[in-house]
């Protein structure tokens, strides 16, 4: 999920799932056509791009199972949550559910999901990746692919700027607000050398290279000297023009990746999941490239992760979840699904798909698949499904960023701030 793209109401999300646990009846799912035939129900967001594919996938699996149609709800992801609440809350629940890790837990923690341990074949995905899908011992969710929260580059206008690109396996962050800060001056103001990111992924990242947790239990593990020094390279990067004044972030940070500074080529580089780049260099009409995050100076770790890019998951009121997991298990394990998706859910979380597919991906993604090869034993475990809570995050953290950039709160008055609002929503 791209930095900027708002999450969910969280009240609102707690309200309706909550309601599913005094909802009467038990009808969900697709139940039967007019023609006898099964009738699954699948619900996902994302572009029409997706959808294109997303239909072609499910064509092709209603070929080799032709007593099963496949009904895709699908919508742009401002208002997937929205929509799939209120489905919920009214027991009216798909059959197979896409989600994020951090809806997961709100999910799984009612009711609402199926546990898939030995429905869906999950053999040649790697188990830790496996585990990010599973709560106190239940599979209630399958990883569809993986990727890793990165900096994002255009090469071309770092040096159009006559700076230089970095050894990302050394930089700093000192590096890359001095990097950031040349570009800008480099280029006589036309080209910008980044622009923020609120996305909690950021701060887990610098958080994890001074030792700290983002998440301790049903608590933050970030300290409020950590936040403050986190807002500090904000702070540092509008102050030497290498990222945009506040206002101008605040507008750029609530537009997806193909208005990013980066993907209009009027900036240089840019925080994102790293199956973005393929986004972002449709986008920008221009090669991309995928760096390391900068590194506390000293940092034993770089506190990079991967993370599943999204999930599959069945609902448990399903009057079909054999068909449902069938499915599911059709387009995380099979290679004709994956030379349709390829990509677009994260690169293939099944080895084998992987193998299948990789001659077939696009440059940009053997790109993102490189740099994911290249960085295996840096990256971290990925972390298990955040707590309740959680989904309100970025709109917490952006908030409280947005009230340090534009001065009207100090950082430590702001951290401690955050803290207590974060901490209360995970908590609730």
């Amino acid at each position: 999920m791209s930095s900027g793209k708002k999450m969910w109401s969280a009240a609102l999300l707690a309200t309706a799932v909550l309601a599913v646990t005094a909802a009467c009846g038990s009808g969900s799912g697709g139940g039967e056509t007019a023609d006898g035939k099964i009738k699954l129900r699948f619900s996902y967001w994302g572009s029409d791009a997706r959808q294109k594919m997303t239909e072609e996938a499910i064509k092709k699996f209603e070929t080799k199972n032709p007593t099963i149609d496949v009904e895709g709800e699908f919508s742009d992801f401002a208002s997937y949550y929205e929509t799939l609440s209120t489905k919920v809350a009214g027991s009216d629940a798909p059959d197979i559910i896409s989600l994020e890790i951090r809806g997961l837990r709100e999910y799984a923690d009612r009711g609402t999901l199926a546990d898939l341990a030995s429905k869906v074949n999950t053999a040649d995905i790697d188990a830790k990746v496996v585990a990010t899908g599973a709560i106190d011992g239940k599979q209630f969710a399958i990883p569809t692919g993986v990727n890793a929260f990165s900096l994002l580059v255009n090469k071309a206008l770092v040096q159009q700027s006559k700076a230089e690109v970095p050894d990302d396996k050394q930089w700093t962050w000192d590096d890359y607000i001095a990097l950031a800060n040349k570009v800008s001056t480099g280029s006589g103001g036309k080209i910008t050398g980044t622009q923020l990111s609120w996305n909690p992924a950021y701060l887990q990242i610098y958080a994890a290279q001074k030792g700290e947790p983002f998440y301790n239990g049903n608590k933050l593990g970030v300290s409020p000297g950590t936040i403050t020094e986190w807002w500090g390279i904000m702070q540092s990067l509008i102050k030497g023009k290498g990222a945009p004044e506040a206002a101008k972030s605040q507008e750029i940070g609530a537009t997806s990746i193909d208005q990013s500074l980066l993907g209009t080529n009027t900036g240089a580089m840019g925080m994102w999941w790293s199956n973005q780049l393929g986004a972002a260099a449709k986008a920008s009409g221009q090669s991309l490239d995928l760096l390391r995050m900068p590194k506390i100076k000293g940092a034993t770790t770089g506190g990079m992760f991967l993370q599943p890019a999204m999930f599959y998951s069945a609902s448990s009121k399903s009057e079909h979840a054999a068909e449902a997991a069938k499915f599911i298990d059709y387009m995380i394990n099979d290679p004709e699904a994956g030379a349709i998706i390829l990509s677009d859910r994260g690169l293939p979380a099944s080895s084998k798909v992987l193998a299948a597919v990789k001659d077939k991906l696009p440059e940009t993604d053997q790109k993102t698949l490189a740099f994911l090869d290249e960085a295996k034993g840096e990256l971290t475990d990925p972390p298990p499904a955040p707590p309740k809570g959680a989904s309100a995050m970025e709109d917490i953290l952006t908030r409280y960023s947005e009230e340090v950039m534009f001065g009207r709160m100090t950082p430590d008055d702001a951290a401690q701030k955050f803290i207590t609002e974060a901490n209360a929503s995970i908590a609730g």
